[in-house]
């Protein structure tokens, strides 16, 4: 017990000594302490220009992102134009053999049967004058006959696309104003990030749809133009054919008239 008391004052008379000398000294100066505070304050001003970088960049961002989504003022009168609109065929139907043509035509209505009233239907051949005909000559007519189902077809399908695209006209058109309306529209909805982006896809594939369509008649147009070649090569071919025919018989023709004039002259007596 005495002991611990002993331990116990001693313990309290360094304390109170220690207490004495600290405040009879003054201010004790630690170099790792201040060199440490010298530290923290470098640090504290580096972070410090960091922020007012960062503030910086952050309004010029922001600045620059209020005048990007700004709005254009009244832009249907500075932007709207009148374009012309897609117009049906019209014509009189006096014999009542042009109103299939112009449904089809229109609007892709029975486009074959009304393509076939407004045209010369073609015959056929009586099968044994045909089989009496030489083989160039069934050839030649073989051939023709060809190029005229196959101008039909290529006229029909001609006509089917122009109906189509005729026939959707009206529709294409109503989504062409909408879109119109969207993109002149000062609506802050329709002027966002994702809406732009939206109304961008949407011109995109209109387009692609307005190629798709132009490709068509392009290809009903190089139909045509094919099938007009291959008439224009057997009128050509025809031709070269007649004169090689009539060039290969000249000799024997020739012959022919030498030899009866020869013995025309030869038994000749006067009277």
């Amino acid at each position: 017990m005495r002991k611990k008391l002993f331990a116990l004052l001693l313990v309290t008379v360094l304390c109170v000594g220690t207490a004495s000398a600290q405040l009879g000294s003054g201010i004790v100066y630690d170099p790792t302490n201040y060199s440490n505070a010298v530290l923290r304050y470098q640090q504290l001003q580096q972070h410090l220009l960091q922020l007012q970088k960062t503030y910086t960049q952050i309004v010029t961002a922001y600045n620059l992102a209020l005048q990007m989504s700004r709005n254009l003022h009244n832009m249907p009168a500075r932007y709207r134009a009148q374009f012309s609109s897609w117009r049906n065929v019209t014509a009189t139907n006096t014999y009542g053999n042009t109103s299939g043509w112009l449904g089809g035509v229109n609007a892709d209505l029975n486009t074959i049967n009304g393509y076939l009233r407004a045209t010369t239907q073609l015959g056929l051949y009586n099968q044994s004058a045909l089989a009496n005909m030489p083989d160039h000559e069934q050839m030649r007519v073989k051939s023709q006959y060809a190029s005229v189902e196959l101008a039909d077809g290529a006229n029909m399908n001609a006509l089917s696309t122009i109906g189509a695209i005729r026939g959707n006209a009206a529709a294409l058109e109503a989504r062409l104003n909408n879109l119109e309306q969207d993109s002149l529209s000062d609506d802050a909805s329709l002027n966002s990030e994702v809406a732009v982006l939206n109304k961008i896809n949407a011109t995109n594939v209109l387009t692609l749809r307005s190629i798709q369509d132009t490709n068509k008649l392009l290809a009903s147009l190089l139909e045509q133009q094919t099938i007009g070649s291959k008439q224009q090569r057997e009128m050509t071919t025809n031709a070269i054919n007649t004169e090689i025919s009539r060039q290969s018989s000249l000799g024997t023709n020739l012959s022919q008239v030498t030899s009866s004039l020869t013995n025309s002259l030869q038994n000749f007596r006067m009277p």
